[in-house]
């Protein structure tokens, strides 16, 4: 069972945000214009050669017959798409002790458009489905795609496994092998494109923006399902209708197997194509010219002299920056230089923050001061310099953002954290929040969907800018996360697989209760301690260090931790069980918005293995990733999924509504959490938030420096 915790107002924000969405990319060449009822690109079961725009995310349900299926797609990049997707069969246990029992069933599909559309040729499309699962939707494909005008499209191609089980012409390999899925979450590679395979054909034809007929001529014969009872098959033919009720939802119903009739639903989001339009925050302040050089008065510099005077610029601008949502960490004043520290709380594009920061500066300072040096912190800790001149600014006011970033510098900012002394008198070190929250349960094979509901009071003071103590407490008002089902019993150290008593017991509870200090050890390096109650399970002690110089796109990192096992009722006590756990971790940016992660070390359960794990990160803050766990937990210790992985997403509050936000809705689906592969969940992790002050992140979004 896999708990993704989100604040409830941001799940409820993003499901009426969804189906209200812009447009994503227009359609070109043979992009689909709908989803199968499996939720991938094509016609009414049988995939095509067409592929969903570049970053196009879907979310889907349907249901035919006995199949209920939702499904996540992505767009990995524009010739390759992945899907997720979650089954559920009715009555598919047709004897033994589950008999008229349902089955669900997990599966992952690749895709890769191996020849693009041209004059003449089709476009041509290679994918495997359902190869990392149970086997059940197991099959491999080629198939063609060819337009023929504006709303006519022909598809064509040959099936292997499930979809070579209606009327084969040929054999490759001889007998398909077969396929032992065991706990499930293994490679059936040694299947792929072997054994008989079969033809499937169909056409697409749009008939207006709005509406698009389908029909088919399916390999796939049912012959799972048919042998079970649990349907009846009489046709190879399909036919269906796709109806966009906007562009980013699509409601399609078809007539499958002689038999049975189908429907579904498909979101389709983009990450760029924001929900809402910008230009919704508040307009920032406009630069202030200085006056001419003649005014002597106003380029006058007695004011350096003068601690009334510094004192009064410190207020103005800790005010200004303020209402900006931009808090006043240090200010340093010289006749010619302003060096300030600032910590962003509400912008998403910490380039937004340093732009509406000058144009305050504007305002705020004398004429002399020539030099703006801006050094971006989080928690207390600086993360860059950005040095700028003033002159720069009113020059090129109106100019495209990047006219200005060709003249600036970004440096690594000097190692030392921000001190008490330092602060202004109008910094806030108390804050505190009552708000509801949601907790999630995906994937139990008998309550695929569980939840909790309830409310959550935080706090957080800072005893330093890089001192933090802070702490939550929920309180659950409904919910069925406490129902104490066992799918088995784990022989690994019950390090989550108890995750049901501490639902049943904690209530209220502790969420956390922590102490964090973090640290700037030396050049190019971070680091954190943190103590307490540290995640709803597990309290102890956590320290790590980063490795992260500003301009590069090479991390390393290093955590180690000593826990204990905390009681069911997530209050003060704990249990016996206690383990050191560690990593050692290196991340890579591609600079194409591609990075990868690596890490290595010791988990929770003792067991000793290593996390990959891949993420595409957009410029407004979109994230969506994949990973897996292996460690030398056999796959039969482990349990059903052998192994751990999952897929997150995580979107940002700021791209949906169109006002500044750092708020974001996150989720992680994992197909099973079970006791191997399972690491601390510690808030404050330092590439996390280190990394987003670095220069791969400013060049990635300076083109909203004048928002």
């Amino acid at each position: 069972m896999t708990t993704a915790r989100v604040d409830f107002i941001k799940y409820a924000a993003l499901g009426l945000l969804a189906t209200a969405a812009m447009p994503a990319q227009a359609q070109v060449g043979t992009e689909t214009s709908s989803y199968t009822l499996f939720g991938t690109p094509g016609l009414i079961l049988m995939p095509t050669g067409e592929v969903a725009a570049d970053s196009e995310l879907a979310f889907s349900y349907s249901q035919f017959g006995p199949n209920s299926n939702g499904t996540l797609t992505f767009q990995i990049l524009p010739r390759l798409s992945g899907s997720f997707r979650y089954t559920k069969l009715d009555n598919f246990w047709a004897s033994g002790p589950l008999r008229g029992q349902d089955f669900f069933d997990r599966s992952f599909d690749l895709q890769y458009r191996i020849l693009n559309e041209s004059k003449y040729l089709p476009a041509v499309s290679v994918g495997i489905r359902d190869f990392i699962g149970t086997g059940i939707y197991s099959s491999e494909y080629v198939v063609a795609t060819k337009s023929l005008g504006d709303k006519l499209r022909v598809h064509g191609g040959l099936g292997w496994g499930r979809l070579a089980s209606h009327n084969p012409i040929g054999n490759i390999g001889g007998d398909r092998p077969d396929w032992d899925a065991g706990k499930g979450g293994n490679l059936n590679f040694n299947q792929w494109f072997r054994g008989d395979f079969a033809p499937f054909a169909g056409v697409s034809y749009k008939v207006n923006d709005k509406l698009t007929f389908k029909a088919e001529y399916s390999s796939d014969a049912f012959t799972v399902e048919e042998r079970r009872g649990t349907l009846e098959y009489n046709s190879p033919f399909n036919f269906g209708i796709d109806y966009e009720v906007s562009p980013a939802l699509h409601l399609n119903a078809a007539y499958v197997g002689g038999s049975m009739f189908g429907a579904g639903l498909t979101i389709r989001l983009n990450p760029r194509a924001p929900q809402a339009r910008s230009g919704n925050e508040k307009a920032p302040l406009p630069v202030k010219p200085r006056p001419a050089r003649a005014d002597s008065a106003a380029w006058g510099t007695d004011w350096v002299s003068t601690p009334e005077d510094q004192a009064g610029i410190r207020k103005v601008v800790a005010d200004a920056l303020g209402k900006e949502g931009i808090q006043l960490k240090a200010l340093a004043l010289t006749a010619t230089r302003a060096e300030l520290k600032i910590d962003n709380k509400r912008y998403n594009s910490q380039p937004q923050a340093i732009g509406r920061t000058v144009r305050v500066l504007t305002h705020a300072l004398p004429a002399s001061v020539e030099t703006f040096k801006i050094t971006v912190t989080q928690n207390g800790i600086p993360l860059s310099t950005v040095t700028m001149r003033r002159s720069d600014i009113e020059r090129l006011e109106h100019a495209p953002a990047f006219d200005i970033y060709e003249r600036v510098t970004i440096d690594e900012a000097t190692p030392t954290a921000v001190k008490n002394a330092e602060l202004p008198n109008y910094d806030t070190r108390f804050t505190w929040a009552v708000a509801p929250y949601m907790a999630i349960s995906f994937f139990d094979p008998s309550s695929p969907v569980r939840g909790d509901f309830g409310l959550r009071l935080s706090a957080k003071y800072e005893l330093a800018p890089n001192i933090v103590l802070s702490g939550a407490i929920q309180k659950s008002i409904w919910g069925n996360l406490d129902d104490d089902v066992h799918r088995d019993t784990s022989v690994l150290p019950h390090v989550r697989t108890d995750g049901a008593l501490y639902a049943q017991q904690g209530d209220p509870a502790i969420e956390h209760l922590t102490a964090s200090w973090y640290e700037r050890p030396g050049k190019n390096l971070y680091s954190r301690v943190t103590v307490g109650y540290l995640e709803k399970m597990f309290g102890g002690v956590s320290a790590e260090v980063l490795w992260k110089p500003v301009d590069s796109p090479l991390a390393v990192g290093a955590e180690v931790a000593w826990v204990k096992q905390r009681d069911y009722d997530q209050l003060f006590g704990f249990r016996d069980y206690d383990v050191v756990t560690g990593h050692v971790s290196a991340y890579y940016d591609f600079g194409n918005g591609f990075s990868t992660r690596v890490d290595a070390g010791r988990y929770l359960a003792g067991d000793y293995g290593a996390t990959f794990s891949v993420d595409r990160t957009f410029a407004n803050g979109w994230k969506i990733g994949g990973y897996f766990t292996k460690t030398n937990v056999s796959a039969e210790d482990f349990g059903e999924g052998s192994f751990d992985k999952g897929i997150r997403i995580s979107i940002p509050f700021e791209w949906a509504l169109g006002t500044p936000s750092k708020s974001e809705s996150a989720a992680e689906l994992r197909s099973l959490e079970r006791d191997g592969g399972a690491r601390l969940n510690v808030d404050g992790r330092l590439f996390d938030w280190v990394e987003d002050g670095h220069g791969d992140a400013y060049a990635g979004r300076w083109g909203k420096f004048w928002r």
